[in-house]
């Protein structure tokens, strides 16, 4: 079983995965911005928000944004002057954004198909990476953070939001019940799309506990890593820095 890797609930080969959650989101590329409003009512909003605040993109640094997709986040980082490469190994949610920057008058963001474990780019070029809910769906998370590593800048800093499992008494129970029950319900109202939202749903249970998702990170090289939980843990702010 060593060879094989976490699709929701199941184990696959690693090529299967990236078939599999490529499927996913090419099926849900459209809507998925609605499915995040609905499905956690707006609040990532809130969070994308704060994720920005604490990367604190600076006017002319290069930042890759990892799984950017839709471009939620880069539009942001790009507002306050930072020059942003949005990639994803998605060309579905990739389309979605460069439409969505064409209505925004956003000409600034550099658009990239990439995969995160085998990045194109040369050593040392970029200030920043961030990724967004996206690093529980990629193949070999190790091999992730060791490309965000080696992209990195000597100083650069790694940010990373991603969802995970509250811890929290009470709401521990009713999050479990929204998550495995009224989340797929919601993807087959809006998205029509039931099974991508249960993967969806069951990739935040596999996903590690934030200690030892930040210990992976440690493990690829970053200092002075640290984790910021949200709501019990139910989204964690991942950082460390290439020094």
């Amino acid at each position: 079983m060593s060879d094989q890797v976490s699709f929701g609930y199941e184990d696959v080969a690693p090529e299967e995965k990236t078939r599999r959650v490529g499927a996913v989101f090419s099926s849900v590329a459209t809507k998925y911005d609605i499915m995040n409003d609905a499905m956690s009512g707006g609040m990532h909003r809130l969070w994308k928000d704060k994720f920005v605040r604490r990367v604190k993109p600076q006017p002319g640094e290069a930042i890759l944004d990892m799984a950017g997709g839709t471009g939620d986040i880069a539009f942001r980082m790009a507002e306050r002057g930072a020059d942003v490469t949005v990639a994803d190994i998605n060309q579905d949610m990739l389309d979605v954004g460069i439409e969505r920057a064409i209505e925004r008058g956003l000409n600034s963001l550099v658009w990239s198909n990439q995969n995160a474990e085998q990045l194109t780019y040369p050593a040392a070029v970029f200030d920043a990476y961030t990724i967004v809910f996206g690093i529980r769906n990629v193949t070999h998370i190790d091999q992730a953070l060791a490309e965000a590593h080696r992209v990195l800048k000597h100083g650069g800093r790694f940010f990373c939001m991603e969802f995970g499992s509250t811890e929290w008494p009470g709401f521990k129970e009713i999050y479990d019940l929204y998550s495995h029950h009224l989340m797929p319900k919601i993807g087959k109202m809006i998205a029509d799309d039931e099974g991508s939202y249960r993967y969806l749903a069951e990739s935040i249970r596999r996903f590690p506990k934030p200690r030892d998702f930040e210990g992976m990170i440690r493990n690829a090289g970053f200092m002075n890593t640290r984790v910021e939980l949200i709501l019990g843990g139910a989204v964690g702010i991942y950082s460390g820095w290439k020094i």
